[in-house]
Order: structure tokens, then C-alpha cells, then sequence
């Protein structure tokens, strides 16, 4: 067994970090400023978009996606249950309503045909898919059935994710992506929208930083003026020059990283295809996975106590495994604000209880990747039923 926990995630930073967020220190700028208008312009570049406004975090990229959509109290956005609390969270910011559509239960994206059927009783101000683990969803499919409604994508998983040839982040009215300290490309904290829309970049930008009329970040610069209006109520969600010197250096390691996320889901399928009571992470070879989470699924009567006993297990032998994600409508406030129970939305709340996601991540030795593998084994034998 091993020895020493094996954390479930870290971020994959070295001195040359260290050295590029010393370098802002030392500069005297340590706010918004050039280093994050040059990690905006190096990210539209990487996703092939036209706008990139950084933000501190995924959940300020949406809410701004939805205020600039011109989203309004009353309105109803459809997303998926399957997701994490932000999704749905910057819905009820704008006043508006989630309405959840089921998940399909190999990919647990938005089922488009359960979109479909929401679209034909429900109308929507805008829908917000969730790219889980970092597969895509079928966008193509999603747009036939959206029509004209805007598409905010959730991609904190998605970072580098591409559907079919072409990367998210290019696809959709606005694309949402997370740099949280477990994303594929780690911030600390931090976010980014990128858009192909001018007038919809221009409203980011504006309410990114109160709601002032002029570039804020220059008032106090050379070039800047003591002189500003406030033309909208907006928000404090500005990225930092700290932050935003470790996403260039990130960015720069991004597909060394990805390709060892890559390696180490290939031995973790390898392993655990031939154990009848567990189910891989399903994937369509014609597109790029980001592999932000490997997300195992057990067979709950094949196996003693089920999937909360094997996270218990894992832990036990020092693996630090989680599970993604307990479905919104099972928890307490849309429950009570919205009347939902588990069977209303069947498949989130079946493959939630079957899901284990293991650890992956760029850092990881592949005594580390032996040792969770060896764990996984060792725990499927010994709760076999």
C-alpha cells in the first residue's frame, strides 16, 4: 500500500513560474494590467476566437455571459443538473430560473434530445452546456435544436477540448472556461470568456470592472486620465497581472501537460478494462478530450457497499479520489425552491451514484499512477460481491 496520501489534484508549476510572477512584483503592477491583456491575446489565439476578456474566476465569465445576453429576472436558461453549483448559480444571480434537461448516460453531457423535449413546453432565454471531465458536447446537434437561442458553454473542464478539429472556445455566442488551482491550466483562481461578438466582448469588459466607461486599469499609468464614468452597475471581477503571469506560463506548457493527462488515462483504461464491475470514461475518438477528470464508474451490485464504499476503500490506501458531481436538483435549494426529487431527472441521479473520479493530473509520477491503479484493483477484488 502506499505510503504517503497521494493528493486527488495539484497544479503542474516550477520556477518558471516563480520567476514570471516575480518579474510583476518587482514591476510595482500588480492589478489588472499588459500581462493580462497579453494572457487574453495569447488565449484568443490558442482557441481561435476572436475576444478573450480574462476574469477571476468561471462563475464571474458566466454571469457576465448572461448580463450581456441581456438575461432578465422571470427569464428560465436551460442546463444540465449534471454540473457544479456555479452553472446554475449565476442563472438565479440574474433573477432568472434554471430549468434542467437530463444527461445522456455514456458522455453525462446535456441529452440533446431532452433538450429538445424541454424546448417544446419551455421557452428559454439561453442554454448553458456543461463540457464534463473536458468531452465535448455535440454542439453541432445542440445548435440544430437551439435555433436561435445563444449557447453559453460551461468549459471549466475544457481546456484543450476539441470537437471534431476545431478547439472550444470558438463555437458558441460565449465560451466560459475555469483556471481554479485542479484546472488543466491552474491560475489559482481565475476565469476567461472568449466571444467572436464585438458589442458582446465590449459589455464583458465594461462590467468586468464596475461598470466604467473608459480602460480603469490605465487610470493610474502614463497614458491614463483621473477621469471616468460609470455608465452600468457592474461587478469586481477583474483578473490580476499576478494571475495572470501564471496562466501565460501555463499556457506555454498547456499540451505537454495535456499530453501527460493523455498517457495516464491510456494506462488507467489499459488496466481497469478487463474488471467487469467497472465502466470507463466514455469518449468519441474523433474528438480531443481535455482529460480534466477521469471519471470511473462502478457497478453498484456487483460490488459491497457500492461506489461510497470504494471512495472509502481508496482513501484508506491513500488515494485521493472524489466524486463528480452530486446532481443539483439532489440538493436541498432547488429541491425546496423548485419541488425536485431524485426521479426527476433519472439519469443524473443514477450514474451519480455509480461515479468515482480518480486522480490525473501532469505532476503525477507513474510510481503514482501504479500506485492508484494497484488501489483500484486491490479494492474492486476485495468489494466484489
Amino acid at each position: 500500500m502506499r505510503e504517503h496520501f497521494l493528493p486527488f489534484a495539484l497544479p503542474d508549476t516550477d520556477e518558471a513560474e516563480v520567476a514570471e510572477v516575480a518579474e510583476v512584483i518587482r514591476s510595482g503592477w500588480l492589478t489588472t494590467g499588459a500581462k493580462t491583456r497579453a494572457f487574453e491575446a495569447a488565449f484568443a489565439r490558442l482557441v481561435g476566437a476572436k475576444h478573450a476578456i480574462a476574469v477571476n474566476s468561471c462563475t464571474a465569465a458566466m454571469h457576465l455571459a448572461l448580463d450581456a445576453i441581456g438575461v432578465k429576472p422571470g427569464d428560465h436558461v436551460l442546463t444540465t443538473p449534471y454540473t457544479f453549483a456555479a452553472t446554475a448559480e449565476v442563472i438565479r444571480y440574474m433573477g432568472a430560473h434554471p430549468v434542467f434537461a437530463d444527461v445522456d448516460e455514456r458522455s453525462l453531457n446535456l441529452d440533446v434530445g431532452q433538450v429538445r423535449a424541454v424546448l417544446a413546453r419551455q421557452r428559454v432565454a439561453a442554454i448553458m452546456p456543461v463540457h464534463i471531465a473536458g468531452a465535448p458536447c455535440d454542439l453541432d446537434r445542440l445548435r440544430e435544436v437551439a435555433g436561435d437561442i445563444p449557447i453559453v458553454e460551461d468549459a471549466a473542464h475544457a481546456l484543450p477540448t476539441r470537437l471534431r478539429e476545431k478547439m472550444i472556445g470558438s463555437q458558441s455566442l460565449f465560451t466560459c472556461f475555469s483556471f481554479y488551482a485542479t484546472k488543466t491550466l491552474s491560475t489559482g483562481e481565475g476565469g476567461m470568456i472568449t466571444t467572436d461578438d464585438d458589442a458582446a466582448a465590449d459589455r464583458c469588459r465594461l462590467m468586468s470592472l464596475h461598470g466604467i466607461s473608459r480602460d480603469a486599469w490605465k487610470r493610474y499609468t502614463a497614458e491614463g486620465s483621473w477621469f471616468y464614468e460609470i455608465v452600468a452597475p457592474g461587478f469586481k471581477y477583474n483578473m490580476t497581472d499576478v494571475a495572470a503571469a501564471l496562466g501565460l506560463v501555463q499556457l506555454s506548457k498547456l499540451e505537454t501537460m495535456w499530453r501527460r493527462r493523455v498517457e495516464i488515462a491510456a494506462k488507467f483504461d489499459a488496466a481497469f478494462a478487463s474488471q467487469p464491475e467497472l465502466q470507463l470514461p466514455h469518449r468519441d475518438d474523433a474528438d480531443q478530450h481535455a482529460w480534466h477528470l477521469y471519471m470511473l464508474r462502478v457497478d453498484n451490485a456487483r460490488l459491497r457497499g457500492g461506489r461510497d464504499a470504494f471512495v472509502n476503500e481508496l482513501r484508506k490506501r491513500n488515494i485521493g479520489a472524489s466524486v463528480h458531481f452530486i446532481p443539483l436538483h439532489l440538493h436541498p435549494y432547488y429541491r425546496e425552491t423548485y419541488g425536485y426529487t431524485p426521479d426527476a431527472f433519472p439519469v443524473a441521479t443514477r450514474e451519480y451514484m455509480r461515479e468515482i473520479s480518480l486522480p490525473i493530473y501532469s505532476r503525477m509520477s507513474d510510481r503514482d499512477v501504479g500506485d492508484v491503479i494497484d488501489a483500484v484493483l486491490d479494492v474492486t477484488a476485495t468489494l466484489r460481491a
